[in-house]
């Protein structure tokens, strides 16, 4: 008997083990994908907001997709661009090399910014604002293997209100990237990817959008009393606009334009994420995306929660509204996408670029740690001492919380450069609210496994980054004392939903830990194509085998 036993467990395991490598024949690929980037959400404004959301938009994303619960940025800085560029390319700033926003160039003796580009011309105005491309990106994108795998033929579209969110997740190859130019309210692109801008993005500027959209003033959707999730309308801790005496609803847009931007107060206003929505719409339509024989990419960024997160704060109620407007423009999409296409033609993730902190003033008036560091007193005061020690300060540029330093001037006078970094370091950590400092040689050096280093050498590039970084205490910005920023390496920063619909996905969720390096290897896999050149990403196993 204990023979037949062991017989029988032998032959299971056995016909366990042929299943599990069982051959893995190609399936139909999808028609379309749809990678969605809702720029500054925090994981918890799922739930924060649940009860007030519809159905049609995040409830059915999570109901009918896979959520993966535990997604979490592997670097710092926790910006917009590289944000947007290692969702795309599977990997981080020490390999794409999407520093930051902006970072200083050792090579041209400037700060620059991310996609910046004077070979190219704006195309859709007359402004400087379409004189931008994906060049300064080291690593390809899905788009990019996507055009590659399929000798270009399928199509590659990014759509966002910010320039930088259209561009690079679209990546090198893309048809086109459209975003808006804030002094006309026109969708702009460059001559990277066009000469003229096609006709159906020309007829829809001619009907002037955003001045229909700042043409009333911005009431909450829901009975205000109903925004209990969020503080008191009138607070200290929110930006108000010129003009107004009161961070308060309702907001008037159309009297308020003129000393608040003109166009691009939309920016600010969840109007600019519907403005986004029908952008996409019309792109899909236009360009007939999905309905071809090759599978075809949209890349969407919901830039308005970023400006308005910014200028209210992660408790403010104009935040709160913003996420229920973005529910129901996220419901339409979704619905569109039907009946376009259809849901199982369609991949669709959803994710953020990166989280933010709860106001400091508030957290400070709590109880809970948090403040606020002026990065251009400590910046001026070790200027100073290493002026007194070298005779120049050799600090030619702070940012990203940052130092650069001057080595061409240190090796002409022939000063201990190792021991300038060190300086900077051990005073900064005499700053009230700095946590970390770590020296670009030692990044360069040693490799870190865990802890805020690691995430520091993950977002570390070593020819763009600087000499010595710095990394501040929980809690802690170099800001205003209204609204709120991000950048940091902890969780209410890095820790961003990820959600995955349409196409094969069956519904579910995983608490396992997952990186934002592993969206674009997993999206790749289910592809069959090339993972993104610099990927350092991991397949997702529960999204791939699906």
């Amino acid at each position: 008997m204990k023979k037949l036993i062991l017989l029988i467990f032998a032959i299971s395991a056995l016909f366990s083990k042929a299943q599990n490598n069982k051959p893995a024949f190609p399936k139909p690929a999808p028609k379309l994908i749809v990678g969605i980037v809702v720029d500054q959400m925090r994981y918890d404004f799922i739930y924060r907001y649940w009860n007030k959301y519809g159905n049609d938009g995040f409830k059915r994303l999570i109901a009918e997709g896979y959520l993966c619960r535990n997604t979490h940025y592997n670097y710092v800085p926790t910006y917009t661009a590289p944000g947007h560029a290692s969702v795309f390319t599977g990997t981080t700033p020490a390999v794409h090399g999407i520093v930051g926003n902006n970072w200083y160039s050792r090579e041209k003796g400037k700060m620059m910014y991310c996609t910046e580009d004077a070979s190219v011309q704006t195309v859709g105005s007359n402004s400087v604002a379409g004189k931008m491309s994906p060049r300064n990106m080291l690593s390809t994108t899905i788009g990019d293997e996507l055009k590659l795998a399929g000798m270009k033929k399928p199509k590659v579209i990014g759509i966002a209100l910010k320039d930088r969110a259209a561009i690079l997740p679209a990546g090198h190859t893309a048809n086109a990237a459209y975003w808006l130019d804030k002094t006309t309210g026109a969708w702009i692109s460059s001559t990277y990817y066009m000469k003229e801008l096609p006709k159906w993005v020309a007829d829809l500027n001619a009907k002037e959008p955003v001045k229909a959209y700042l043409s009333k003033p911005w009431t909450t959707l829901l009975p205000i009393e109903q925004y209990t999730e969020s503080l008191a309308d009138d607070n200290k801790y929110e930006s108000k606009w010129v003009g107004e005496t009161a961070p308060v609803f309702p907001h008037n847009l159309p009297e308020l334009m003129k000393a608040n931007g003109g166009m691009g107060m939309i920016v600010a206003t969840p109007f600019g994420n519907s403005l986004t929505k029908d952008m996409a719409i019309e792109a899909i339509k236009a360009e007939n995306l999905g309905k071809g024989e090759v599978t075809d990419m949209l890349t969407v960024s919901f830039s308005s929660t970023d400006h308005v997160g910014h200028f209210y704060g992660v408790s403010a109620i104009e935040t709160e509204d913003t996420y229920l407007r973005l529910d129901k423009d996220l419901g339409e999409l979704l619905k569109f996408l039907d009946t376009q296409i259809g849901k199982a033609n369609v991949l669709v993730f959803l994710t953020a670029d990166h989280g933010a902190v709860e106001t400091p003033a508030y957290l400070m008036d709590s109880k809970v740690p948090g403040g606020y560091i002026n990065d251009n007193a400590y910046a001026d005061t070790l200027k100073r001492r290493l002026f007194r020690t070298n005779g120049d300060s050799l600090i030619i540029a702070y940012t990203n919380n940052q130092f650069y330093l001057n080595h061409k001037i240190g090796d002409k006078r022939k000063i201990n450069m190792l021991g300038v970094e060190r300086t900077i370091a051990d005073y900064m950590l005499t700053v009230k609210g700095v946590a970390v400092t770590v020296t670009g040689t030692a990044l360069k050096n040693n490799q870190f496994t865990d802890g805020v280093q690691a995430l520091l050498q993950n977002g570390y590039h070593q020819s763009r980054s600087g000499d010595v970084v710095v990394a501040y205490s929980p809690g802690w910005i170099d800001y205003e004392k209204t609204g709120t920023s991000h950048g940091t390496p902890y969780r209410y920063d890095t820790h961003v939903p990820l959600i995955w619909y349409g196409y094969s996905i069956k519904p579910g969720s995983t608490d396992e830990h997952i990186n934002i390096t592993d969206i674009a290897p997993t999206v790749t896999m289910m592809l069959n194509i090339p993972f993104p050149g610099g990927s350092t990403g991991k397949v997702i196993r529960q999204i791939s085998e699906q």
